[in-house]
């Protein structure tokens, strides 16, 4: 698209906004109506560890978003004079799970739980045996349950349960609702239906039934709704929360907002039966659609839905690339010290490009970057552990692949499930995330460690924002008819520009003889634990 035509759609007001809250980022981006990205805007913030809960303060929630819809609207202005008043459609997405309670006048009862907290152990087990399905720990029912164990007082009060993007959704349009993919990592789903199983509601009633609380759980979750599906407008308060200059309109249609996996899904055209994705950053998940449903309930493994409502199989890892962000952050400052200047980018590619010249099997060192807890690997705490025996080859190149091996440590045996047990067939997954900025070095391990080839897109590193941006744009597809399926097939993906980094056998082979050091060292992430809590 040429300058003057981008000029004219945002002037016009035809261009769709997406805006996604990540662990570490909150992005904005405003898409043309083929998907090109005409502008974004972004706030870095971090998750704080507070009375021994991982959470955002609600005030720098709105500042993000603030900060990032205002980086947005200046670039805008700078590149193409033009004051962003008015918008096609605006998606909201952000962490999935999670627990934010409001009382009847909306006010936030507890701090924020966010996903990362590995805190509802015990309300993951009773759930998951009384359901007779998976319900993992960062699972905003989970956090009910557990509030309810441990009698906290605000349980009684709770008049509406939401996450992060139904919160945000919310205070902008005063709709209380939430995409299918999202609901899903709030209660669980029934396919044919495309709402919460009934059975379960039920079931979840009468658990609580002796505490005599004046609602019942169907009537404290948001309304669910598929893709297309209209999820109401900008409001006049909204407006100005978004924008506070006052020059952004109100009356802006809204997407349901969807959660970090659902618009991964949808940035990665993986929406389609047997199709996969895989999304790394602070945490990692695969993201497989699935033909059927599993042959039993897997610890290791969610279940939840596309933003169409298709059934899928996730295996989630709470920790990724935070150490490795760590450790090239330490390498920089090593280099600055020395009075030499490299920029991030290129630190990240060089170091990355090293490890290929490490040894497959990463010469005896050991790594894990459990910044959180782990569940799939029964941590409840983190420690990030970093191991090298005497006996080891301790070298750069080998260094940096160990902490890229380990990675994709947790994520894998969840996977492997799905591959040897499950024996679901999978052709390729799209990998997105700035790990794999660096072509065919992350990828090409992932691939090797799962036996499964791995595309990279172009618009990878875009991630969720434009995800959520593009669900947004769909809205007007929706309405004609088209399928999210076709819409992404024919109007946004027919011309992308895909990587593939294929399974390497030395490499696989050297994967399996670490993750069975891996497997087998986690007792020593639990001792450091242990010591540092003593």
């Amino acid at each position: 698209m040429n300058m003057q035509d981008a000029k004219n759609l945002i002037a016009s007001g035809g261009a769709s906004v997406g805006i996604e809250f990540g662990s570490t980022r909150i992005k904005a981006v405003l898409i043309s109506t083929d998907g090109t990205i005409l502008a974004s805007g972004g706030f870095t913030w971090e998750n704080h560890f507070i009375d021994g809960i991982w959470t955002y303060p609600q005030s720098e929630i709105w500042q993000g978003l603030q900060q990032a819809y205002r980086d947005l609207a200046n670039q805008v202005q700078e590149q193409y004079g033009i004051t962003l008043t008015r918008a096609k459609a605006i998606g909201i997405s952000g962490m999935m799970h999670g627990y934010i309670p409001f009382d009847k006048q909306g006010n936030q009862l507890v701090a924020f739980r966010t996903w990362r907290n590995n805190i509802t152990a015990k309300s993951s087990q009773k759930l998951t045996a009384l359901f007779n399905y998976n319900i993992p720990q960062r699972w905003s029912i989970s956090h009910l349950y557990q509030a309810i164990l441990n009698q906290e007082e605000h349980v009684g009060e709770i008049d509406y349960l939401t996450t992060l993007a139904g919160y945000v959704h919310w205070q902008l349009t005063g709709e209380k609702v939430l995409g299918v993919g999202e609901a899903s990592g709030m209660f669980p789903i029934d396919p044919q239906t495309g709402s919460y199983y009934q059975i379960m509601l039920n079931q979840f009633d009468g658990l609580i039934a002796a505490q005599s609380y004046p609602w019942k759980i169907a009537n404290i979750l948001p309304q669910v709704l598929t893709a297309g599906q209209p999820a109401g407008h900008l409001t006049e308060q909204g407006a100005k929360l978004l924008d506070p200059t006052g020059r952004l309109q109100a009356g802006i249609p809204f997407c349901p907002p969807e959660g970090d996996a659902g618009t991964g899904m949808v940035a990665t055209n993986s929406i389609k039966t047997n199709t996969g994705n895989i999304s790394a950053g602070t945490s990692a998940f695969a993201m497989i659609v699935l033909e059927k449903e599993l042959s039993k309930v897997y610890e290791q493994l969610d279940m939840v839905t596309t933003p169409t409502g298709k059934l899928v199989a996730m295996a989630h890892a709470n920790n990724c690339s935070s150490d490795i962000n760590a450790w090239i952050r330490l390498f920089g400052e090593t280099l600055k010290a020395f009075g030499a200047e490299v920029e991030t980018d290129k630190l990240y590619e060089t170091l990355f490009r090293k490890a290929l010249e490490g040894d497959a099997d990463c010469g005896g060192l050991l790594a894990y970057g459990f910044y959180s807890g782990e569940h799939s690997v029964g941590l409840a705490e983190g420690c990030p552990t970093f191991m090298h025996p005497a006996n080891s080859r301790f070298t750069l190149a080998n260094f940096i692949r160990t902490h890229l091996y380990s990675a994709f440590g947790a994520m894998k045996l969840g996977v492997d499930i799905l591959i040897q047990q499950e024996k679901v067939n999978i052709a390729q997954i799209l990998g997105h995330g700035g790990i794999f900025k660096t072509p065919n070095v992350a990828s090409k391990i992932l691939a090797s460690a799962i036996n499964v080839p791995i595309a990279v897109m172009k618009t990878a590193n875009e991630g969720g924002a434009w995800g959520i941006a593009l669900l947004a744009n769909y809205l007007d597809a929706h309405k004609n008819g088209q399928s999210l399926d076709d819409y992404l097939e024919q109007c946004i993906f027919s011309q992308a520009e895909v990587s593939v980094s294929y399974p390497d056998s030395e490499t696989s082979k050297g994967y399996e003889e670490f993750i069975e050091y891996y497997k087998r060292g986690i007792s020593v992430v639990q001792a450091a634990v242990n010591t540092f809590n003593e």
